[in-house]
Parts: C-alpha cells; structure tokens; sequence
C-alpha cells in the first residue's frame, strides 16, 4: 500500500514540514512504531490509547498521523480482528483523525488536516472495502465507530464513497443490515443511508430491492409515528429521496406496504392537542412524501400522469381528506407552516380528480349543531386569516376546485344570494349560519363598512376562480345585486359595478395603520374583472353601461403613478371591451373604445403597457409548477417558522416581490394574457381597417320604395350617402391615426395583418426626409461656394491695396531722403559765407509744406479706401463664420511678403 508515501508528499507539500522535527512529529512516530513493532499487546494498546488521545486533542497531531498513521492502523484492521480491543482503538483513533478539532482555529485560508485526512483516505477504494467488512462484527463499538467513520466520509467526498460502495459486492446489503440492528447503529446507518440515497439512482434501486420501505415504516412505528424523535424525520426524509424522482418506486411502495402507515402518521388524536418543533417537522416531512405521491414522479417519466391518478385514487380511499381537513382547517391551534402545507396537499389532491372533487364539495366539518360545508369553513379562513402564506395556500385550494369543474363552479355561484340581514351590521360570528355565496358576498362588501379593501380584494380572488372559463357563471353573476351602501342612495347596485368603485376605491385607500394600501389588492380585482369580461360580451355591455368606468380605465392606463403591472392589466381590460364587444349602440361599440384610446391614450404608448408588463419581474419569472425545497436536517427548523408572516411584515416590499402577486400570476394566467394581447393587436387593426357593418351598401337600400315619392326617394339617398360620406371620414381619419402612430415608433407585429403597410408607410417616410436632406446639402453646398469666390476676389483687392500702400511709403520714405540731403547743403552754404543767393531756407520749408499737404492727401484717400474694404471684410468673415468656415485659416499669410519692414510703423506714426 502506497498511502505513506502519498500522505507524506501531500503534506510536505501543503504545510512544508516534511523535515520537521516537532515534538508531535516524533511523538506520533514512536507511537506508531510502537503499535507496528511492540512485542507486549498491552504495549500496543496503551500506545493505540495514547496516539487517540493526541490526535483528537492537536491538529499537529492529526497531521503527522495523516502523513504516517494510515496504514499503521489499516494492517491493525485488516490482520488481528481478533482482538477486538485492539480494533475498537484503531477506529476510534480513525474517527478522530477525521473529526475537526472545534476549539482550534486558524486562517479561513488554511487546509485542515481533519478534511485532508478524509479527502485521502476516501481516495483508497480498498479502505472503504475494508471499513464496510468490518460492520459484520459482533462488538457493538466495532459497528459503530465504522458507521461513523464512514458517515464523515460522506459528508466530505460523497461521489468518492458512493462509487467505492458500488463497486465493492454487497455493500449496500451490509449498510441495510443495520437497520435491523440496535438502535444507536440503527440510526446512524439511517443517517448515512439518507445521504447515500440523495442523488444516486442506482443506490435508490439497490436500496428499494433490500426492502427498505417495510424497513422504514417499521423503524417509524417503533418510535412512534408524529410523536417520534429526529429518527421518525429521517426515515420520512429517506423515503422522500426514493419517491422524488424515481416513478417505479411509487408503483412498488403502492403494490407492497402500501399508504396506510404514512396516512397513520397524520391521524391528530384529541381536541387541543400540542404541536412540539418536532412533531411539527415530522408532519411537514409526511405532508412532502404525500405531495411527492401526487407529482406522480419527475416531469421527464413517461409513468407520470399515471401515478398521479393511481396514488390519488388510492389516497382518497384511504379518507386522506379527513386528515387533511383536520390539520388544515380544523386544527386550528396547529402551527402556521404545518396548516399551509395541509392546506396545499388538500388542493393537488382535489386537482383534475372528479372524486375528491365531490369528496371535499360534500364534506361537512363540525360536531353536533357547529356543523357547516368544509367549502364554507375554508372561505372563512381566506377572509379572515391574519397570515398571508394561509390566505395564499386556502386560495390554491378553490383554485384547483374550480379549474375544469363546471358543476362545481355552477354549485358555488348558485349560493350568491345577499343575506336578507344587513351584511354591513352582521358580526362576524353569523357568518356561520350563511350560505357559501351570502359569505363571500358579504365579504366583498364589508369593506364598506371597515375602511379596508383587504377582504375585497380576497373575496374576489375567490370569485376569480369561479368565473374562470365559464360562461353561464359569468351571466348568473351578473344578475347579483348588493344593497346601496347607504339608504338615500336608492336603488341597489350591480356587483360587477360595485367591484369596478373598489378598483377606483383602492387607489387613494389606507390599511388598519394609517399606511398607503397594499399593492396587490388592484391587480387582483383587475384579474377578477379581466377574468369575467373574458369572452362574455354581456359582461363587456354591462362594464360599458356606466360611462364613468371607461374614463377612469383610460386614465388607470396611462397614471403614472400605478405599478406597470396595474397598467397592463388594465390595458388587457381595456383591450376586452374592443374584442368581446357585441354591441352597435353608438357610443359604446368597438370603434369608439379604439378612438378613445388613441386619442387619450395613443396607439404606440397602449401598445408599450403591455411590452412593459411582459418585461416586469412577475411576468417574467413565473415557472410553470411549483417548486418546494426538500425538508431535510438542515432546513427543517427554518421550514417550520418561514411562512409564519403577517401582512403587516411585507407591507413595504416591492411590488413585483409580494407573494400574493407572485401567487395570482401563475403560469395560466400569464398565459391567457399573452393570448388576449394578441386578440387585442389584431382587432384594433381591424377596427382601423374596416367600416361598421350597418354602413355597407344594401342593394334594397338603393331602391325606391312602393308608394314613395321621388322627392322622398332623393331625400333618402341624399341622407344615406351623407352617413356613408362621414363614416368614410371616420375610417379614414382612423386609418392616418393608426399609420402615424406605426410609422413614429416602427414597430410592427408578425402576427398584424397591417404590418405591410405599416413598413411601407415608413420607409416612405424615412425616404422623404432623406430626399429633403440630400436638398439642402445641395443648397449650402452652392451657398458656400458662392461665399469663397468674393472671399478670393476681396483677398486679391486686399493683396492690391497693400502694394499700392507700400508704394506710396516707398515715396514717403525718398522724399524724406531729398528733404535731408537738402538739410545738409542749406548748412554747408550757410557755413561758406554770406550769398546773395535767394533764401535757400524759405524755398526748402515751402516745398517742405507742398509735399507733406501733396502726402496728407493721397494718404486720407488711401485710408478711405482702407476703410471701406475693411467693412466688407467684416462682413463677409461674419458670413463664412456661420457658414462654418475657419476664417483665421483663409487669411493667414495674406500681405505676409508684401507688409512693411520693421520700424516702419512707427516712423509712419
């Protein structure tokens, strides 16, 4: 065996301490020789004692023994079983150096020797083979301190253990042997074989084969059901690992031991019974396996929908409502999670199974005088539960009661009926005494009475499922009057109208605390609506009646200060009252709710609601089933205690983070609405495309009628070709709103039969604004050529100028020379003699005077010109500038070869 010299690499690689000479070093060493080499047995023993004791108590300790102590205690192990001493402190010593010592920490970044001793010994298959022989011994230590030893194992390389366990014969058998043994052993291969069974199907199948199931229903009794220890929950967590993805193991628990031990768990013996942490994780744990046997399986197992109907058939046998019922509805001192859970099972019970479908429509609850429909008692719960998950699960339970089931849904809407006492009056005790329909009447109205919209809007969640895809309850429904809130108001008031007040109510309504009102309570009141309108044209003429409702729709659509789940929910129903709309009176047909949501709304911004709801994080992040995290060891405890949540704790979250939202958007109803969208596209476009029936041309129309006179006849057709002339007006006016609006946000629908014309109405566009373009870039093109022809004809002016100036310097310049030469000679006279020459000074400074007044002159016209050219200059460099031309740039280096030398400015001046 070559594991000392891998130990030894491996640490001297990690810590560095191969030449080490520490005191633990050379002190495990002697023990080990001692143990390899000792002569006595008592030696040995007491060296096994001693090195146990240092390895449990110093990490140094488990280190050196990792790099030198495995296979010391391997042989012990492998050749002196017999002495049983001998064995039980080799094991001992393996469980310790597998255990990390708690007391002793070091940086988070450090590999601890405890999980580098488990890591390298799960690397040597032969050990696991060993480990597992040895649980066929008679001492009880020897059988345990193996079991956990291969447990830590577990816990740290399960894939390694579970590839060695396969592929060492009989090793499973040898784990399920110690079911059967005594109970410490027996608890500790439950614990192992729960982790074993997690994901490893092959395992499940060997596992089943041995008989596991009358195993574990055995080992459950023994401890005694619900009332049980941690023992009970690991068998239940075991058994929910061999049902949660294996089919054929529903099939054989069904056909072998049958469901009575795992209904039996659920019996409830006694009125006020108490719920301990642990009984209530062990029913939740049932509760899971009952859930698993009505999924049927995975979603990928062809046996799936087969077992569903099979387990359910033999649950409803087996009266597993009673159970239920008693622990959701009844019970009602049981802890929150525990009812919700029994609330849930009651639900996927009932679902698509005609049985328990009459089972729970039929069932009473109560002794003796208290007694009422269980339908009845579960609607009390939903209006009057201060818990949000209860009100949530009680909801799953009618929603599941009322999918697909039309008599139960007619049954149901058959009881509302308003209670002949004043619903406003009634304490909440006489409900008790109502009819199913008079108490979720009374709940929709109550909120009249308390300020709170709260049991409204749970009310009509209730309502939602009963109106669902059928069309008889929508019409009966419709006929439900509730009376006036108050008496001098007169006449009672439609429900359907009553609900719509309470979608404008919630707005501006605050809850029991003073604090704005919860955020899902108008999305669920959109739902019931947009639910109702579905298909039921009756209901759309019944929503249109009050003329107030469309104005406070279109608004709700396009208020910024609703969620974007508001304004597309309240889109879509005000896209029903176009598609389901049968009605031709003026003023209430489909052409004037599409002209009224493009004139108050706009085609393009309607249109963008629904892209926004679709995008929101409820929309988009609605999963097709639900999905529950298994109940094991770890999350048992926080199971118990997550869903216990008042409203009141979640008042402030986000919106899209509510559970009730996430809740009434389920996988369906985002379905339906994607579907009504589309409805909706295509009729607007229709509606924009085609004229009202009554205005086509009626060959009788155009005939004169018997006894009718001409004047008469043309009179007729006179008013007959107005009417068509302004519908004509009409549709086209409605057809340059619809191309406007397509063309300004191009957006074009696959499914729109428009969509053609839609793209040709805006490349048409798009090409006359380019033509445009194109023209004026012509134009400035011209403009700024134009504008650098004077700029080169007012530079060569410019360049003549300076030359025609530096000229006349040039004769400044000589006639300054002349005039001192001349200077020069007058002296050199003078300085000769008296002359009776004529006054040479007097001629010189009168020709000095002609010449300076000849100079002045053409320099005043000079600077004259100057001036004029550079007010054009001005111009057109302010010209060139807005046409965007560097006008510095034009003019550098103009006059540069032609300026005047230095110094001559200032002899000018």
């Amino acid at each position: 065996m070559d594991l000392a010299s891998r130990y030894k690499g491996v640490v001297g690689f990690v810590f560095g301490n191969e030449n080490s000479g520490s005191s633990e070093d050379s002190y495990v060493e002697r023990l080990l020789d001692r143990i390899s080499n000792g002569v006595l047995a008592e030696d040995r023993r007491n060296a096994i004692a001693d090195l146990q004791s240092i390895v449990a108590e110093s990490g140094a300790g488990q280190l050196a023994f990792g790099a030198m102590g495995f296979p010391v205690l391997m042989g012990v192990l492998k050749e002196e079983r017999d002495d049983v001493e001998m064995v039980r402190g080799a094991l001992e010593t393996l469980v310790s150096a597998l255990t990390p010592i708690d007391h002793v920490k070091g940086p988070t970044n450090e590999v601890q020797p405890a999980l580098m001793n488990t890591d390298l010994l799960s690397r040597e298959s032969e050990s696991i083979s060993l480990l597992l022989s040895l649980l066929s011994e008679e001492d009880f230590y020897v059988r345990y301190y193996t079991l956990q030893i291969l447990t830590v194992l577990l816990n740290n390389s399960p894939n390694r253990l579970q590839e060695a366990i396969l592929s060492i014969p009989r090793g499973i058998t040898r784990l399920m042997d110690m079911l059967m043994d005594r109970e410490v052993i027996r608890n500790e291969a439950l614990l192992l074989l729960t982790y074993l069974t997690r994901e490893a199907e092959e395992i499940q199948k060997i596992v089943v084969f041995e008989g596991v199931f009358e195993k574990i229903f055995s080992i459950m009794k023994e401890e005694g059901g619900s009332e049980g220890g941690v023992v009970v929950q690991d068998c239940l967590e075991l058994l929910n690992n061999l049902l949660r993805s294996n089919a054929s193991n529903h099939v054989l628990l069904r056909e072998t031991v049958g469901f009575d031990p795992l209904i039996s768990i659920l019996k409830i013996r006694g009125i006020s019974y108490s719920f301990t942490q642990q009984k209530t994780i062990n029913l939740l744990s049932a509760l899971e396996t009952i859930n698993l046997l009505m999924m049927g399986g995975s979603e990928s197992d062809p046996q799936k929908d087969s077992n569903k109907i099979a387990n359910k058939t033999v649950l409803s046998q087996k009266k597993l409502l009673d159970h239920l019922l008693m622990l959701g509805v009844e019970s009602q001192w049981a802890p929150v999670a525990l009812r919700c859970s029994a609330l849930r099972c009651i639900g996927d019970l009932v679902a698509g199974h005609s049985k328990n479908l009459d089972a729970l429509s039929s069932k009473v609850l109560g002794e003796e005088r208290q007694v009422e429909p269980a339908l009845n008692s579960l609607l009390r719960i939903i209006l009057r539960t201060s818990s949000m998950q209860e009100f949530i699960a009680a909801d799953y339970v009618f929603k599941n009661f009322c999918e697909k089931n039309k008599d139960g849904q007619a049954m149901l809407a058959s009881t509302l009926i308003p209670h002949p006492i004043s619903m406003a009056a009634a304490s909440l005790e006489e409900d008790v005494n109502m009819s199913f329909g008079s108490m979720l009447l009374r709940g929709l109205a109550m909120s009249e009475s308390d300020g709170d919209l709260e049991s409204c809007c749970r009310a009509a969640s209730v309502l939602t499922h009963i109106l669902k895809d059928n069309t008889q309850c929508k019409e009966r429904v419709l006929q439900v009057e509730l009376e006036a809130s108050m008496p001098s108001l007169g006449a009672p008031e439609l429900l359907l109208h009553r609900i719509v007040r309470y979608l404008a109510v919630a707005t501006s309504m605050k809850n029991k605390d003073g604090k704005p009102g919860y955020s899902y309570i108008q999305p669920i009141i959109l739902k019931l609506l947009i639910t109702w309108l579905a298909d039921c044209p009756s209901a759309v003429q019944c929503f249109l009646d009050s003329r107030p409702h469309l104005t406070y729709l279109l608004e709700l659509v396009s208020a910024t200060s609703s969620t974007v789940c508001v304004r597309g929910l309240a889109a879509v129903l005000l896209g029903e009252c176009i598609i389901y709309n049968k009605s031709s009176e003026n003023g209430k047909d489909s052409f004037t709710i599409a002209d009224a949501i493009s004139q108050k709304i706009g085609l393009t911004s309607y249109f963008l609601k629904f892209d926004e709801m679709q995008r929101s994080f409820i929309f988009s992040s609605v999963k097709p089933t639900q999905s529950h995290k298994p109940l094991t060891r770890s999350t048992a405890a926080i199971m118990t205690e997550i869903e216990d949540v008042n409203e009141s704790d979640l008042t402030y979250q986000k919106s899209e983070d509510h559970p009730i939202l996430t809740s009434i958007c389920d996988a369906q109803f985002v379905s339906f609405v994607k579907s009504v969208e589309v409805n909706i596209r295509e009729n607007i476009v229709d509606v924009y495309s085609r004229p009202k029936s009554d205005v086509a041309v009626v060959p009788a129309d155009m005939e004169q009628k018997g006894g009718e006179s001409d004047k008469e006849y043309i009179k007729r057709l006179k008013a007959f070709v107005e009417t068509q002339c302004f519908e004509i007006q009409k549709l086209l006016g409605r057809n340059a709103t619809l191309a406007e609006d397509l063309a300004r946000t191009g957006h074009s629908q696959p499914e729109l039969t428009a969509g053609s014309s839609s793209d040709r109405v805006q490349m048409e566009t798009l090409r006359r604004d380019l033509q445009e373009a194109s023209q004026r870039v012509e134009m400035l093109k011209a403009e700024k050529a134009k504008v650098e022809s004077e700029a080169l004809m007012y530079q060569n002016l410019a360049g003549k100028l300076e030359s025609d100036l530096k000229s006349l310097s040039d004769a400044y310049n000589s006639l300054e020379q002349n005039n001192i030469q001349l200077e020069k000679e007058v002296k050199t006279l003078k300085s000769g003699g008296t002359s009776t020459s004529p006054d040479i000074e007097a001629i010189i400074a009168e020709a000095r005077e002609e010449a300076q007044k000849e100079s002045e002159a053409e320099l005043n016209d000079l600077l004259v010109c100057l001036g004029q050219e550079q007010s054009k200059v001005e111009k057109l460099s302010a010209r060139l500038s807005e046409l965007g031309e560097n006008v510095d740039q034009l003019l550098e280096g103009i006059g540069d070869d032609m300026g005047l030398p230095e110094g001559e400015d200032d002899e000018e001046d």
